[in-house]
């Protein structure tokens, strides 16, 4: 078992508010921390892909009344929405009552459905968590490969070896595009949508050019939206938003566009092994996706996370900022030798960062010309996390 560091979060949050939302992708790693937190107090968990629990909540304000002194776990809970409704009333009497928090822990797999549900229906009686893949702070620095190579999805990167590894991947594509995607609604074909996920990956911090995929797919750009759209919703991909501000520069609009797990990415592409992502075209931008999803995972909550580029060509791959702070620039390289070139500093004197930094995948922080720092990803994870406490 691997420690996840929003294991103490979500059970303060619980402790806290009467309803909360954990939100992630499927096989993360949810159900286990909902159900190590039960094992913490008096609980109850119900599946709701089972028939079985469903038909326990045909009443529900009389079932779940029986447990207003427990903790109710409710997974894949958007197979209910007409529940909320009813959850709304419960945690109203309860307050009445002085039963005012953990009352709810609702897991869900689709972000912008279960906020939008839970939202209209209970405005300040819940809160939110999004709970990552295994992200580089939450394993040794010399696991920092393996995880990059293999994604952060527990079973797939606990596999018993990189060949294991990818038939798991393997599998978890093929059930969210055959199973998962039409049980939430959309009717795409799988074949179409996995061309889709799939020219995402070659396409790696790219920028999004809703024609080309447009053309290469044979639908128009309003499809492509809605395909991204679907795919952000599941918290598979990563639009990275450009940073605005009044600098006097033709600033780059689109955003750039990620898959959010690496492991993912390398089998959409083929790639097994740590020799297999080194060999192509792909690794430098897999790995820059790779330190973003680990940056933002640890980031304090609320730091906003953008890229900066001119038409000029000025560019910072990531600008994250912390709460109340100005932006830290970070420049991303794949080699022990990183260079920054030109474009990063001229970027730098646009935006005004309070540190510039580059993230390379060595083992030890060195100075570099014009006040640049190179930092091993782990010791920035690090520093980040300690910065929201």
């Amino acid at each position: 078992m691997i420690k996840r560091r929003i294991e103490t979060q979500l059970a303060e949050l619980i402790d806290t508010i009467p309803a909360m939302a954990l939100i992630g992708p499927r096989q993360v790693g949810k159900t286990t921390l909902a159900l190590e937190i039960a094992e913490t107090r008096p609980s109850i968990y119900l599946d709701l892909e089972s028939d079985a629990d469903r038909a326990k909540l045909a009443e529900p304000e009389l079932y779940l009344a029986e447990h207003e002194d427990e903790l109710v776990i409710l997974d894949e809970v958007h197979r209910l929405p007409n529940l909320f409704q009813n959850l709304r009333g419960l945690i109203d009497r309860g307050r009445r009552s002085g039963k005012r928090t953990g009352r709810f822990l609702l897991l869900g797999s689709a972000s912008i459905d279960l906020l939008r549900q839970t939202g209209e229906t209970l405005a300040g009686r819940i809160a939110y968590l999004e709970m990552h893949p295994i992200d580089g702070l939450e394993v040794p620095a010399e696991q920092l490969n393996p995880l990059w190579v293999r994604g952060g999805f527990p079973d797939s990167f606990l596999g018993a070896s990189d060949r294991a590894s990818q038939r798991w991947r393997q599998d978890f594509i093929r059930t969210y595009l055959e199973r998962d995607i039409p049980l939430l609604g959309p009717r795409i074909p799988a074949e179409t949508l996995r061309r889709f996920w799939t020219m995402l990956a070659h396409h790696q911090s790219g920028l999004l050019n809703a024609a080309d995929f447009a053309r290469a797919l044979g639908v128009d750009g309003k499809t492509i939206a809605s395909y991204l759209d679907l795919l952000v919703d599941l918290l598979l991909v990563r639009r990275l938003e450009p940073w605005h501000a009044n600098v006097g520069k033709r600033l780059v609009k689109s955003p750039r566009v990620y898959v959010r797990d690496s492991g993912i990415a390398h089998t959409l592409l083929g790639l097994t092994t740590l020799e297999d992502v080194l060999a192509h075209p792909v690794a430098g931008a897999s790995w820059e996706g790779f330190v973003i999803e680990t940056l933002i995972a640890v980031a304090p909550s609320g730091t906003e996370a953008n890229f900066y580029r001119t038409s000029a060509g000025a560019e910072i791959d990531l600008l994250l900022t912390p709460p109340g702070s100005r932006p830290w620039a970070i420049e991303i390289k794949r080699s022990l030798t990183p260079k920054v070139e030109k474009g990063f500093h001229l970027a730098c004197e646009d935006v005004d960062p309070s540190r510039r930094l580059v993230v390379y995948p060595g083992a030890e922080r060195f100075p570099l010309k014009h006040d640049v720092e190179a930092v091993p990803l782990h010791i920035l994870a690090k520093t980040l996390a300690e910065i929201g406490g």
